[in-house]
């Protein structure tokens, strides 16, 4: 399997290329409006075609590149069916599946950040995409957009830290450089929704962090 981390430095915002060497088909995760010529220009290189673009959820912090990629190589748009956006090709929900080649990436519910999150693993339990339900020793704000505490807390526990200690995580961003976890680590490290931190612990902390509204929510 082809498999890239990419990264847009403005928001800090990691998109993933996964690819079948064998059909040639591709996927991208979490695409950036500004990063589709640097998208483009690489399934070029390797050889792939872009299948599908799938949303994590819908962002506040950027503007997704999964349209404009749909105009230029004829790719579906794949988003969660809650949020109900139109022009979506294939709106998902818990438990479907998304192939590229021989390859799939099994679809989780995980609502806390926005009611629309969603969680990507792969076939074999190796790595999973989380989104911003679950960051590197941390997690997304639960404050606007269908965000609940109650559910992020409910939906990292059950949905994403079952996934085996050695399955790797990879966020839709970070902010200190570093690029990828591990469930195991997240259980044991992350100071939010790790060890022995409880729904009311988590839930009153996450109620106080009074955040500003990001600069893109309303694009």
């Amino acid at each position: 399997m082809t498999f890239r981390q990419l990264f847009d430095p403005v928001s800090s915002t990691y998109t993933y290329l996964l690819g079948d060497a064998e059909s040639g088909e591709a996927l991208l995760i979490d695409p950036v409006y500004e990063q589709a010529p640097r998208d483009l220009a690489l399934l070029q290189e390797l050889g792939l075609q872009l299948q599908t673009t799938l949303d994590t959820h819908v962002h506040a912090d950027h503007v997704t590149g999964a349209w404009r990629l749909r105009e230029r190589c004829g790719s579906q748009i794949a988003l969660a069916a809650v949020v109900g956006a139109e022009g979506v090709d294939r709106p998902l929900r818990h438990g479907d599946r998304i192939a590229f080649g021989k390859r799939y990436l099994e679809v989780r519910a995980t609502p806390g950040h926005t009611s629309g999150c969603l969680t990507y693993v792969l076939d074999d339990a190796s790595m999973a995409f989380t989104g911003d339900s679950l960051l590197i020793r941390g997690c997304g704000r639960t404050d606007f957009q269908g965000g609940s505490a109650e559910a992020l807390f409910t939906s990292v526990r059950e949905q994403i830290l079952t996934l085996p200690d050695q399955c790797l995580l990879y966020p839709a961003h970070d902010y200190r450089g570093i690029t990828v976890t591990s469930v195991a680590e997240e259980r044991r490290f992350n100071p939010r929704l790790g060890g022995d931190v409880d729904l009311g612990d988590f839930a009153g902390y996450m109620h106080n962090l009074h955040l500003p509204h990001p600069k893109l929510m309303a694009v």
